[in-house]
């Protein structure tokens, strides 16, 4: 079993490389598709995706929690196409449009994306997850946004230090992860 993370800005290349990657690897493939009903533009992109893959791939359209991980084989390359957006349904559910989280929210978020997160580290069988890198710019106003940006960051480091390969993809160039320093030394 091998783990990949690919974790990065939009439109950076991570999904065309989890793709390659997925193809390279040989046999079945099941790519997981996060989205949200009721926004014609994500659909749109979902089909749009879809039509682009080698046929014989599976696609999957996945929820928010876990269970859709026990329909993938352990034979086949699970691509999982994003867990960013996972995440955002999550605390979505959580938060919606509130101003304020409601009680228990970031504690139900926590205990969601840890258990998402322990599911795909159990998987018995070769995965590809390709994730976002949030955070980089001001805080977020919205405490829904504020909550995606720091789960989205805890799950990704537990990802980098779990993953056979973890790479940061910036405009479709790859910085292997895994190969820098964990920890830094006083110079």
């Amino acid at each position: 079993m091998s783990l990949v993370l690919l974790t990065g800005p939009v439109r950076s290349g991570k999904s065309a490389a989890a793709e390659r990657l997925a193809s390279e690897r040989g046999g079945p493939v099941v790519v997981a598709v996060a989205g949200w009903e009721g926004d014609a533009e994500m659909e749109r992109r979902i089909v749009a995706h879809r039509e682009a893959r080698p046929d014989g791939w599976t696609t999957m359209d996945v929820g928010a929690d876990a269970e859709w991980l026990a329909q993938v084989p352990p034979d086949a390359v699970l691509v999982l196409d994003c867990l960013g957006t996972i995440v955002a349904n999550i605390c979505h559910e959580a938060v919606g449009e509130a101003d304020i989280a409601p009680h228990g929210a970031e504690a139900e978020v926590a205990l969601r994306v840890d258990a998402l997160v322990g599911a795909l580290l159990a998987r018995r069988g070769d995965s590809v997850i390709v994730s976002n890198e949030t955070g980089w710019g001001i805080v977020p106003v919205w405490p829904g946004a504020r909550l995606f940006r720091d789960e989205l960051g805890r799950a990704n480091r537990r990802l980098v230090e779990a993953a056979d390969a973890a790479y940061l993809v910036i405009d479709g160039r790859f910085l292997h992860l895994r190969a820098l320093p964990a920890h830094i030394v006083w110079p």
